[in-house]
C-alpha cells in the first residue's frame, strides 16, 4: 500500500513523512528503480547525511530490491564511484553525501532524492540541489522534530505531502514487530511520532550534545570494548571506546542480529587492537564461551540503580561519535526516557534504541571511579 501511494504523487517536489517500519525510502527506492527502467539517458542522485548511512541504507535497500526482482547485474554497479547504471535505458542512479554546500553545485540533474532530510543538509544546501533538478525532488524523515521543510517548503512551495505508517505496509511485517510498535501506545509522545507518524518533538532524549565526527584522531587511545549481546530480533552491538583531549570518542564495529558467540569471538579477535571488552553480564555463559577463543572479555557490573547511574556517568562526558555509526547515531537520538500516565517524564529509560546505548554503558563503566580499580572473583568489575 506504501508503494501505491508513493506512485499516485505527481508534483514536482514529493515530500514523504511517517513513522517507524512505514517503508518510506523503500517504496521511494521502487520508484526509482522504475523510473531508471522506463526513461533513457536520465540522471537520478540519491543524497544522505553521510557515505555510511548511504551504505547502511538506500544502497543496501536499493541493492535487495533489486536482488529480489532478478535485476541486479554487478557489471553495471561502480563500487568506487556508487552509481549504478541500467543497460537497457544508460540511466544512472548515484549515491551521493553532501557534507558542503560546494559539493551541492554539481551537474545538474533530473530528479533527487533526500534521504532523512532533517538530518541530511541544510536548506542551504538543499536549496542548491533542488534549483539543479530538473524533473523530480523526493525527500522522507521522521517528524520528530521541526527543519527546514516546515519553514521554506510546507507553506511555501507548491508540493505532494504524503503520511505514512507501519499500517500502509501490515503486509510486510512480522507479528513481533507490529506488536513491538503498538507495545507503546500508551507513550503518547511516542506513538504520535513513529506510531502514527504525526509531528511532534522527541522530549526527554536521554543524550544530548554527542559530536558527530569524521575519523577517529591519531592521538586517541582505544580503552575499551563495550558489548551488548542480541541475537534474533535485537542486534549483538560492539562499541570501540578512545579515550582523548579529555573526552570519550565511540566508534561501532558491529551491530547485527543472529551472530553467534563463534562469531562474535572471531570477530573480536579479526581486531587489530586487542583490548579488554566488557559485555552484558546477564549472559555469563555466552562471556565464558567467547573467553575460551581467547578473548580478553569481563561482565559488567550490575546492580540496583546500576542502569541510571551508568547513564549519568555517560551523561557528564564529552562525547563524539563517528560518522560511519550509523545504527548508534540513531540509537543516541531516538534513546528516550519513559512517561507516567499523565505524561511526565520518569527516571527510566524505555526499553527500546538501547543496544549500542547499553553497550556504551557497560565499556564506560570502568571510568566511574577516579580512584583504583580491581577485579572481583567472578570476573565483575567493581569500583573503589
Amino acid at each position: 500500500m506504501s508503494t501505491k501511494k508513493i506512485f499516485n504523487l505527481t508534483k514536482r517536489i514529493r515530500a514523504v513523512t511517517g513513522g517507524t517500519s512505514a517503508s518510506k525510502t523503500v517504496s521511494i527506492l521502487v520508484w526509482h528503480i522504475d523510473y531508471a527502467q522506463t526513461h533513457s539517458n536520465k540522471k537520478m542522485d540519491i543524497f544522505a547525511e553521510s557515505y555510511p548511512h548511504l551504505k547502511g541504507g538506500a544502497i543496501k535497500d536499493f541493492k535487495s530490491i533489486m536482488v529480489a526482482q532478478g535485476y541486479w547485474d554487478d557489471k553495471s554497479w561502480n563500487k568506487t564511484e556508487k552509481v549504478y547504471t541500467f543497460a537497457n535505458t544508460d540511466t544512472t542512479i548515484n549515491f551521493l553525501s553532501v557534507d558542503n554546500i560546494g559539493k551541492a553545485k554539481g551537474a545538474r540533474r533530473d530528479t533527487a532524492f533526500v534521504n532523512e532530510a532533517q538530518h541530511a543538509m541544510t536548506w542551504e544546501v538543499f536549496d542548491q540541489i533542488m534549483v539543479r533538478t530538473q524533473e523530480v525532488i523526493w525527500l522522507d524523515w521522521n517528524p520528530s522534530e521541526e527543519f527546514w521543510y516546515d519553514e521554506k517548503i510546507k507553506n511555501n512551495i507548491d508540493h505532494d505531502f504524503l503520511r505514512l505508517t507501519y499500517l500502509d505496509c501490515l503486509d510486510a511485517l512480522s507479528a513481533n514487530i507490529i506488536e513491538s510498535i503498538e507495545s507503546h501506545k500508551n507513550d503518547k509522545n511516542w506513538w504520535n511520532i513513529y506510531g502514527l507518524g504525526l509531528h511532534g518533538v522527541i522530549e526527554g532524549r536521554i543524550y544530548e550534545d554527542w559530536q558527530i565526527i569524521e575519523t577517529i584522531p591519531h592521538e586517541a587511545r582505544l580503552e575499551r570494548r563495550g558489548l551488548d549481546f542480541g541475537y534474533s530480533n535485537d542486534p549483538t552491538s560492539i562499541i570501540d571506546i578512545y579515550s582523548y583531549n579529555g573526552g570519550f570518542i565511540l566508534d561501532e564495529i558491529c551491530y547485527r542480529t543472529s551472530m553467534r558467540n563463534n562469531e562474535i569471538a572471531a570477530l573480536l579477535k579479526g581486531q587489530q587492537d586487542k583490548v579488554l571488552t566488557i559485555a552484558d553480564s546477564a549472559e555469563p555463559k555466552s562471556i565464558d564461551e567467547i573467553k575460551l577463543a581467547g578473548i580478553n572479555i569481563i561482565g559488567a557490573i550490575k546492580g540496583p540503580g546500576s542502569i541510571n547511574k551508568g547513564i549519568d556517568f555517560v551523561q557528564q562526558q564529552r562525547i563524539s561519535i563517528t560518522k560511519r555509526s550509523t545504527n548508534t547515531i540513531k540509537e543516541y537520538r531516538n534513546y528516550l526516557w519513559k512517561e507516567d500516565k499523565h505524561l511526565a517524564i520518569i527516571n527510566t529509560p524505555q526499553d527500546m534504541w538501547n543496544h549500542s546505548m547499553d553497550a556504551i554503558r557497560y565499556g564506560l563503566g570502568s571510568y566511574r571511579s577516579r580512584v583504583s580499580q580491581k577485579f572481583t572473583a567472578n570476573n565483575k568489575i567493581t569500583f573503589k
